[in-house]
């Protein structure tokens, strides 16, 4: 049986509304080989008490101030003992208490695993699908059109992995899995849910900086001029996308 081991890490700070459903949903896994690692930035708000109520089942718990959002993640790579990494982040959550052990048990060895994520609004209300599916096959080239498969619904070999890139302070993500999946050979698409996302994080409230930041990604990966014609695409299938949904809604 396929069973190897998965560095889950959360990052947080002052988010003591959310973190306990995230948590419990790493630690109420069925799966038996998960390594639990919680980073903190100086929470003030309460989260790092509520935090310690599950120190105990966690492999590490670090409070402290950091320089961001990647920074705190690179934090948690640079302790990944595990053969993969996934990244679930306060506010979002496995999708089922067996989303671990599914996924493993779709195939064997495989350098990235990928699923299908779940929108949910501010009061946990679901929103259903993301936009922009999980595509049936995935290489490098399909986030050319979008981020097709969200950071939470990702697992990726940490052989494969590099630190985030510390010029985006929003977006380095995409970087960070486009960079993975260049390297990788077995790619598999589990065809399940895998993760629950709570919208409206940093790159919700600062999107312009984060569409600015994912055009300088895309350019780097894909070129300046094929990217200016995927992002009239984007453009295209946006303006698609709304306006069957308003027709929808009328």
């Amino acid at each position: 049986m396929f069973q190897p081991k998965l560095t889950v890490i959360t990052i947080v700070y002052n988010n003591v509304r959310d973190i306990e459903r995230t948590v419990l949903s790493v630690l109420n896994q069925t799966y038996p080989n998960i390594e639990y690692l919680v980073i903190d930035g100086a929470s003030t708000d309460g989260t790092l008490e509520l935090l310690k109520k599950y120190e105990g089942r966690l492999a590490k718990l670090i409070s402290e101030k950091d320089k961001g959002i990647y920074d705190a993640m690179n934090k948690g790579l640079a302790l990944a003992s595990g053969e993969y990494i996934l990244f679930m982040n306060s506010g979002d959550e496995l999708y089922a208490s067996d989303t671990v052990e599914n996924v493993f048990a779709s195939a064997p060895d495989a350098d990235i695993y990928y699923g299908e994520t779940e929108m949910y609004d501010e009061d946990w209300k679901s929103l259903g699908q993301r936009r922009h599916k999980a595509p049936e096959t995935f290489s490098w080239k399909d986030f050319k059109y979008g981020m097709c498969i969200s950071h939470q619904a990702i697992y990726i070999r940490r052989s494969l992995t590099e630190p985030y890139d510390p010029q985006y302070k929003l977006s380095a993500d995409i970087d960070w899995i486009i960079k993975a999946a260049k390297k990788a050979g077995k790619i598999v698409n589990t065809r399940r849910y895998v993760a629950k996302y709570l919208v409206g994080g940093m790159s919700k409230k600062k999107h312009r900086q984060s569409l600015i930041e994912r055009f300088h990604i895309f350019s780097k990966h894909y070129g300046l001029i094929p990217n200016v014609f995927n992002h009239a695409v984007i453009a295209g299938n946006l303006a698609f996308y709304y306006l069957r949904h308003r027709r929808t809604n009328d």
